[in-house]
């Protein structure tokens, strides 16, 4: 009897999947829950798991671009016993042995409910527009003893990092492999209790020592997984030519990871590839023959390095690209003379940080000014909903920080209502979130206006990029002391260019201009700040 495979539902935004790579070929046989394609959406790649043991026959083809429910593939009855005979020649297996050993959620749901104490560990709901999230990092370890609320993963969503903590006390037994895309609700991993632990220690003291030998080296082993590599994995060693037979695999029942593939393309195991295929010196260089008529393509590992894009990169270029295109941004500029605050600051640093515990930093002053312009221009602060327009009577400040995986924006809740040193305090403890990756979705999201400072790279003059669905941004940049023209006398002053980028869509020319005046009025008078004149 045939069973037709179909393109599954993988969130509620993605309408279409590519064909992106036939992991079996057409008429092999395959097991049940074996991975059989791989499928890229414009979100994340993932793949394709045979419902079914038997015969596959394909439908789609590489590169096709598939609509969700569109037919892939057939698998047909018979075939699956071939694939058990392949998998183990040295030692035959009965069929339901082998797909025992493949990483499916079967066993996982057995353990669960044979009273061994075993608790799954699943993906979290982490916000209502996430459908799936990447494994990242494993923190803890296969077998690992951890602690309730441990951290023991951590998980990427296309808009922030956060950490999986244990649900109870026990030992760790992973299920998905770094690299992996999980929908919402996946297991990702099982905590066994102590008793559990007891449960399965004590059958191997029965067992023989030569099958005690063979289960603890996974090596030996061969499932339909063994050599096979992730959807990260093989794209790594595609780019770089690797054979992923020259590759050894340390995921569950032998897989290449993202980890096993970084690890061979730094070792540079294509000079040593038993197959021979390739001689070392060609193993460095790839090059593509280009039927465009272009120049050919030169691909050196000596020279370049490829990465996959993270989901958060990914997500900031397509807003970013969005912006410029659904956006008229427009962009003014001024300067400010920054000599005022650099004199308060010099005066009263020592007893502020005394008194506050953090350091009295420009943030503050530009984050109160920017507060104080937007109650006079309150366009600047407001967004575009549809066809309405929807002004805000409270100042969320958006920061925009240059995390280690990219530009994160984290949010002052409430700013115009706080201090100079509240204002510093969320500064600071944002930026350490930030570098540690500890930001929050609730953390990110809102803000009504944001504040970017290219200023500590070195950035004198820049046009900075919308935040959406916010209207303006404000752009600091690095503090340079120019020669200027005061009461008639030059001077030389320490200056700062601002600039304003916003939608002239709603915001006119003459209130961006006047509020950035009034930005500029305030800093270069800091007791107009006090005194909210």
């Amino acid at each position: 009897m045939s069973l037709e495979i179909k393109v599954p539902p993988v969130g509620e935004s993605i309408t279409e999947v590519t064909l992106s790579r036939w992991i079996k070929k057409d008429g092999d046989g395959v097991a049940m829950d074996e991975v059989i394609a791989e499928l890229e959406s414009d979100k994340a790649t993932f793949e394709l798991t045979a419902e079914k043991a038997g015969t596959l026959k394909t439908i789609a083809k590489e590169g096709d671009t598939l609509a969700i429910g569109a037919a892939v593939a057939s698998i047909e009855d018979g075939g699956a016993p071939a694939l058990a005979k392949e998998a183990a020649p040295a030692a035959p297996q009965p069929q339901a042995e082998v797909v025992a050993n493949a990483p499916a959620p079967v066993p996982v749901a057995m353990t669960a409910t044979n009273g061994s104490g075993s608790l799954q560990v699943k993906v979290p709901a982490v916000g209502e527009s996430i459908t799936e999230v990447t494994l990242s990092r494993w923190i803890k370890k296969d077998g690992d003893a951890v602690a309730m609320d441990e951290a023991i993963a951590e998980l990427e969503s296309d808009k922030a990092t956060f950490e999986l903590t244990a649900e109870k006390a026990g030992t760790l037994k992973t299920i998905a492999k770094e690299g992996d895309v999980l929908p919402i609700g996946a297991v990702v991993c099982t905590i066994d209790g102590a008793g559990a632990s007891a449960q399965v220690s004590a059958p191997k003291a029965t067992e023989p020592a030569t099958a005690t030998a063979t289960t603890s080296n996974t090596s030996s082993e061969k499932t339909y997984a063994s050599g096979t590599p992730s959807p990260a994995a093989a794209k790594i060693l595609a780019e770089k030519g690797i054979d992923p037979k020259s590759v050894p695999g340390n995921g569950v029942d032998g897989r290449i990871t993202k980890a096993d593939a970084l690890t061979a393309v730094t070792a540079d195991l294509v000079s040593e590839n038993p197959q021979g295929g390739r001689k070392p010196e060609a193993a460095s260089a790839k090059v593509e023959i280009n039927t465009a008529g272009s120049a050919p393509k030169t691909q050196n590992s000596d020279r370049e390095r490829r990465e996959k894009m993270s989901p958060l990169r990914k997500t900031v270029a397509r807003r970013l690209v969005a912006v410029k295109n659904e956006t008229a941004m427009l962009t003014t500029f001024n300067e400010v003379d920054m000599s005022p605050i650099m004199e308060l600051r010099a005066k009263y640093k020592d007893k502020f940080k005394e008194k506050h515990g953090v350091g009295l930093g420009f943030m503050s002053f530009f984050t109160k000014a920017v507060c104080e312009a937007l109650k006079e221009w309150p366009a600047v602060g407001a967004r575009i909903e549809g066809e309405e327009v929807v002004y805000s009577n409270f100042a969320d400040i958006s920061i925009a920080v240059s995390a280690p995986k990219g530009l994160v924006v984290p949010v002052i809740r409430n700013a115009d209502a706080m201090s100079l040193a509240e204002i510093e305090k969320a500064v600071a403890a944002l930026a350490v979130k930030a570098r540690d990756n500890k930001l929050s979705l609730e953390e990110m999201t809102g803000g009504t206006f944001t504040i970017t400072n290219g200023g500590v790279f070195g950035s004198m003059m820049s046009t900075p990029i919308i935040n959406s669905p916010q209207s303006a941004i404000l752009g600091m940049h690095n503090i340079i002391e120019r020669p200027v023209a005061v009461n008639g006398q030059v001077v030389i002053k320490p200056m700062m260019y601002v600039a304003l980028s916003y939608d002239h869509r709603i915001i006119d020319g003459r209130e961006s201009v006047s509020f950035l005046v009034r930005v500029k009025q305030l800093l270069e008078d800091p007791a107009r700040l006090l005194l909210g004149v």
